[in-house]
């Protein structure tokens, strides 16, 4: 995805209000053994941009002055209660380097799943991104998780999941191996279908 910024001189507080009155948003990129920039960028295409999962996770091509550079999302300041988007960091993406970033988990089969279409179990998203470590040219903008074959009462790690090739684990998520996803079935269909094995009050005992 292609970000287009612009380069900013002024800084402060009242920098800032006057370039977010002008329908701008402040920013800056840093990282890759440069001097942080002081960039600008037009606030209503950045916040059309944010709505796209894609832009959170995934290499972006940010243009400042004709040059372009490969750059990650790293964090955005949103205004308490208005709609405004008051600041946005950008860090430099090194292709030789390895980054550390946070990959959104997609889940398919959910509806198909045997366990959820049969036996009325609820599938439990822990967590729907996780942690991983890889080179730039590697990361992937998502991880697809096949829930067709869950089984009832069981839980997903994160190293069950099945991750691209040069794509791994961040440190502690490989040591500490978390659930992301749980498949149980609530209280209330245990209980419906133990009435309906039981036999019915007053009926006869078979023969």
């Amino acid at each position: 995805m292609k970000v287009v910024a612009f380069e900013r001189s002024l800084q402060g507080t009242g920098a800032s209000r006057r370039l977010r009155n002008s329908g701008k948003t402040p920013a800056i990129v840093y990282g890759a053994s440069a001097e942080p920039q002081l960039i600008e960028l037009d606030h209503n295409a950045l916040f059309h941009a944010l709505k796209k999962e894609a832009f959170h996770s995934s290499i972006l091509d940010l243009e400042i002055a004709g040059k372009t550079e490969p750059v990650l999302l790293r964090d955005v300041q949103y205004h308490p209660w208005k709609q405004i988007i008051l600041h946005v960091d950008f860090q430099r993406v090194d292709p030789t380097k390895k980054l550390h970033t946070k990959v959104p988990l997609h889940f398919m089969n959910q509806e198909s799943s045997k366990a959820v279409k049969f036996g009325g179990a609820v599938l439990t998203h822990v967590m729907n991104e996780v942690d991983v470590a890889c080179l730039p040219g590697n990361l992937p903008e998502f991880i697809e998780v096949d829930l067709s074959a869950v089984e009832i009462g069981k839980s997903l790690h994160v190293k069950d999941l099945t991750l691209p090739n040069g794509v791994e684990l961040s440190q502690h998520l490989e040591q500490e191996n978390p659930v992301f996803l749980s498949v149980t079935v609530p209280a209330a269909v245990i209980s419906e279908e133990g009435e309906a094995a039981a036999p019915a009050e007053g009926a006869a005992p078979a023969a």
